[in-house]
């Protein structure tokens, strides 16, 4: 008898992506031991995307074309249409893929083996960066959870993510019945994180690389890697973006009324220097704890443009 592999569908979401997304979607349709469905929902594209996933899809029936919605305007909308209008019933596990990237052949059957074996309900991992010229870099995002770092930052690369059926089932009625707050949040790989551990879903981050992240001028969130993306992050803490995105994740969670979120939720001036001495039950990474601890007190002194 045919041996029954895991039902996956994997939610990608594109846009421009003519140059890259052929070797991408080769990479997902070759992914051993699991029965795939794509789904491809596309941003309106000026390079012949569309046209080219039409055509795509029409020779490959595993690979699925949601009708055109319009400009989404960024890869969280356009993910969050996804969840909200595939059929998640009847798939065992949800994956989201960007269109640029380059899974490794077992990146679904590794994930799937450790939410098993490890009884948790989703899964996330580290990856490797390359760039045009060659240059690799390892980004590692597994250092072991703290108790809010699910406030304050996501798992992982949002590509790498895979949650079993219960996880997404519950993840999509909630975005249903938050859809228009929903289209505030700028990354929903934070956003479905913060979900998960809130909702007290158990979550791995894999240490081993599950596929390889791909760095170019259009990336919207890239590696940050250097002194320059350090900048830019703290360029949108000054400009209220980040904050503003935690009160609102916060909001959207369900976690307004949690006594630590109380003494710090308002982020005024005290309440920053509040936060701030709680910096390493916040972030995940020593340096991220360091830097979070330092631009809570920054912004207290300083403040920032949004208020």
């Amino acid at each position: 008898m045919p041996v029954k592999h895991p039902k996956v569908v994997v939610l990608l979401a594109a846009y421009n992506g003519m140059q890259w997304i052929e070797e991408q979607l080769a990479s997902i349709l070759g992914q051993s031991a699991v029965d795939i469905t794509v789904y491809i929902s596309i941003d309106s594209s000026t390079d012949g995307t569309e046209e080219w996933c039409v055509a795509y899809a029409a020779t490959h029936p595993e690979v699925l074309i949601l009708p055109a919605a319009g400009r989404f305007g960024g890869a969280s909308r356009n993910f969050f249409r996804l969840v909200r209008d595939v059929d998640l019933q009847g798939y065992d596990y949800v994956a989201f893929a960007d269109q640029d990237d380059v899974w490794h052949s077992d990146k679904l059957q590794r994930a799937i083996h450790a939410i098993q074996t490890r009884e948790v309900d989703a899964y996330s991992s580290n990856v490797t960066a390359f760039w045009p010229d060659g240059t690799t870099h390892l980004l590692d995002k597994a250092q072991s959870q703290v108790e809010w770092d699910f406030l304050f930052e996501a798992a992982g690369p949002g590509c790498t993510y895979v949650m079993n059926k219960q996880l997404a089932g519950s993840l999509k009625a909630s975005m249903l019945d938050n859809w228009q707050l929903l289209q505030k949040v700028s990354l929903h790989d934070w956003y479905c994180y913060a979900f998960a551990r809130s909702h007290r879903y158990q979550w791995f981050i894999d240490p081993k690389p599950s596929m390889n992240y791909r760095q170019h001028e259009r990336n919207q969130v890239g590696a940050n890697k250097g002194l320059s993306p350090l900048i830019a992050r703290y360029k949108t803490i000054h400009d209220g973006w980040w904050f503003n995105q935690v009160q609102l994740i916060v909001r959207l969670v369900g976690r307004c009324n949690d006594p630590f979120v109380q003494t710090w939720l308002p982020l005024r001036r005290m309440q920053l220097v509040t936060l701030s001495l709680s910096a390493w039950r916040c972030r995940r990474r020593a340096r991220d704890k360091v830097f979070f601890f330092c631009i809570c007190w920054v912004t207290a002194m300083i403040g920032n443009k949004s208020r």
